[in-house]
């Protein structure tokens, strides 16, 4: 008759192991959600089941081509993804905790830069910096490290200045260069009235964690662009509103900095993409099957 304190430890330990690697799963899938990533990680999870099938099967024509894909496919793939990979990179190891707490004066510069460019329908684009670093940015423009003032950036942007051709980048309270160039959005499907500026401010919000204001030279229309969504016609008070909140407090910085290693356990939590989780539980399921009872024999 077995120990039954055995039985009970092998069942903790496998069950522990099941949910950490449903979890990292989960993590995976929600970590690339909406970049080309996704139908990639599709194709990879298709070929590995197809892999495990010619391995418990013993199908050897069938697990010699899997093996020269997995020698030439995976690393194919990095290549080609590279830029998706460093962000979902730079999402783990970044502090999702923000130490920005704007300064009160600090928000009103912004506001009264943007209702100033918004009047006389100047074209305006500004990045506040995150958690995420936008050095490489800052790098394609003019450095500056100036104190933000609203007569700074209402020089910035007033049409034919040196500068006014590109993104203000803002790293904490400083405006940290001018003229920067920003990535064109990959999202192909925006309709054509779309402008230059607001796909360049979604373009940084896919690779970034930034948020961007932009001001349209057409309409005078203020927008913020943040987590690859644009917020459009957007008042001065709006604006400050939603800058506010996504700075100023720890909860406010929590609700857009929502990397956590850690699992929540609340309903809501727990119900939520709960799609993603059952595929997330059902291949961690098929992958401990396949170590225990194939790989290890």
């Amino acid at each position: 008759m077995p120990d039954l304190h055995l039985v009970f430890k092998d069942i903790l330990v496998e069950g522990l192991d099941i949910l950490v690697v449903t979890y990292l799963f989960y993590k995976l899938f929600m970590l690339i959600q909406d970049t080309r990533a996704v139908q990639v990680l599709k194709g990879l999870i298709i070929l590995s089941l197809v892999t495990m099938v010619a391995q418990m099967l013993q199908l050897p024509v069938l697990r010699w081509i899997m093996g020269g894909f997995w020698t030439i496919g995976v690393i194919t793939a990095i290549i080609v993804f590279q830029p998706e990979l460093r962000n979902a990179l730079a999402q783990i190891g970044a502090n999702r905790i923000t130490n920005i707490f704007l300064r009160p004066e600090f928000v009103t510069e912004i506001g009264k830069a943007v209702e100033s460019c918004s009047k006389k329908k100047y074209g305006l684009i500004i990045a506040l910096e995150r958690a995420i670093g936008l050095r490489g940015y800052v790098e394609s423009g003019v450095k500056m490290n100036s104190e933000v003032s609203a007569e700074l950036l209402g020089t910035i942007f007033t049409p034919n200045s040196p500068l006014h051709d590109g993104a203000v980048i803002i790293r904490h309270d400083r405006v940290a260069a001018a003229a920067c160039i920003l990535p064109l959005t990959k999202n192909h499907s925006l309709p054509k009235s779309v402008g230059t500026r607001h796909r360049a401010a979604l373009g940084l919000t896919e690779e970034t964690d930034a948020a961007v204001i932009v001001v349209s030279e057409e309409t005078g229309d203020i927008s913020l662009i943040m987590d690859k969504k644009i917020l459009a016609n957007l008042t001065e008070e709006e604006l400050m509103k939603e800058i506010t909140n996504l700075y100023a407090s720890t909860s406010a910085a929590n609700r857009h900095f929502n990397w956590r290693w850690w699992p929540s356990f609340s309903l809501r939590d727990l119900s939520s993409n709960l799609n993603v989780k059952i595929i997330s539980l059902l291949l961690a399921l098929i992958l401990w099957y396949y170590v225990k009872y194939f790989l290890r024999s």
